[in-house]
């Protein structure tokens, strides 16, 4: 039985040309970057030249990149790290309801720390309102924080239009582009964006690896203390190897992004049409032109999520939920209940196909028809 993954927005496999590029550097390419001999000037110069990479893919300067171990260390960094060095200005944040739980735990440790946390709603397609945006700002908000897209759902915010909303206000604005960052073409400078955290691992790259881009002028307390790599903001011995892959892996998705985006569109498309064809009920969360085109949220009326995922493994097909499953007590989403209510069916029959590297049209279509299968079994139609 062939074992198909579809749950790339988890994580995704890393690009064969990614691991070359690793491994081909590990045993040359040893020196600390911080040396100053021959052997750390090689391992510089590896560093300097992904930075570079990691720079242009998102219309930014060579110095307002930093590397971070991810993107959770990136959103703390930009949230605590912004927060604490203008505590002077205010204490006043906003978020959604919706961020991935590296912003909201974040967010709730700066709220124990005396900061006043604002965390909008979204509509029923997961999707932040402009006007609830302007009522919360006020002349003490410090930092605005709204993801690019969101994880579970795809939902891509306005971000453009927010950047253009903080132009006149002191406000700085971070957004989470884990999901979004090498999917969709990102420009900081026109979308007003201060600080965007990536990781390396949901394009292909390695795992332990991301940045955060950081405006210059930004007012920023770094919270890792020691050497003073990465201009003073991120100590610690830069990971060359992960660096130089992740460099690889920014190139390789650039390189091939329109032609993904039109891949994952005639995916997501050919998904829907074979489930509608197989005549069972579901919904598709999200408005198709302001999601991810590798990611998909549906609900199957009838169905219990727990059990349909352990169906799909059992016929080789890895996706996943927005839902945790712990010692057997199902926690339901968080952002399904944002966007469907606490009663919602959607919170316990809602799955996430996300799609990437390695899949095929055929893959894609063999797990719709299996899922319609599964769900046709599990409702007796």
């Amino acid at each position: 039985m062939e074992k198909i993954y579809v749950d790339h927005a988890a994580t995704s496999p890393m690009h064969p040309e990614v691991i070359k590029v690793m491994t081909d550097l590990m045993p040359k390419f040893y020196g600390n970057p911080s040396s100053i001999h021959h052997f750390g000037r090689e391992a510089r110069h590896i560093v300097d030249q992904a930075r570079t990479t990691a720079a242009k893919s998102i219309h930014a300067d060579f110095t307002e990149i930093i590397f971070t171990s991810g993107g959770t260390e990136a959103d703390n960094l930009a949230l605590i790290g912004t927060a604490t060095a203008n505590e002077n200005r205010g204490k006043h944040i906003i978020t959604t309801q919706i961020e991935h739980h590296a912003v909201l735990n974040t967010c709730k440790f700066l709220e124990k720390n005396g900061f006043e946390i604002e965390y909008l709603p979204v509509d029923q397609y997961g999707i932040v309102r402009m006007e609830d945006l302007k009522k919360a700002l006020r002349d003490d908000t410090i930092l605005v924080s709204v993801m690019f897209a969101n994880n579970e759902v795809g939902s891509i915010q306005p971000i453009a239009e927010i950047g253009q909303l903080l132009k006149n206000h002191p406000a700085y604005f971070h957004t989470d582009a884990v999901q979004a960052y090498g999917v969709i073409p990102i420009n900081v400078q026109e979308m007003g964006i201060d600080m965007l955290s990536v990781s390396a691992h949901k394009l292909n790259g390695p795992k332990g690896i991301g940045f955060l881009y950081v405006k210059n002028g930004t007012k920023m307390t770094p919270h890792l203390y020691g050497g003073e790599q990465e201009r003073k903001r991120r100590a610690g011995t830069e990971n060359v190897p992960a660096i130089a892959g992740f460099a690889k892996a920014i190139s390789e998705s650039l390189r091939t992004q329109t032609e993904k985006i039109n891949r994952y569109k005639q995916f997501k498309a050919r998904f829907i049409e074979i489930l509608t064809e197989e005549a069972i009920d579901f919904r598709v969360h999200g408005l198709a032109e302001h999601t991810l085109p590798h990611v998909v949220n549906i609900s199957f009326t009838g169905i219990n999520v727990e059990q349909m995922l352990v169906n799909l493994d059992l016929e080789g097909i890895a996706a996943s939920s927005g839902s945790a499953c712990t010692a057997g007590s199902l926690e339901p989403s968080h952002v399904l209940r944002a966007m469907f209510g606490s009663d919602s069916s959607e919170l316990y029959n809602s799955i996430r196909f996300s799609f990437g590297f390695g899949n095929s049209l055929e893959q894609i279509e063999t797990v719709a028809r299996k899922t319609a299968k599964i769900v046709k079994r599990l409702t007796n139609n």
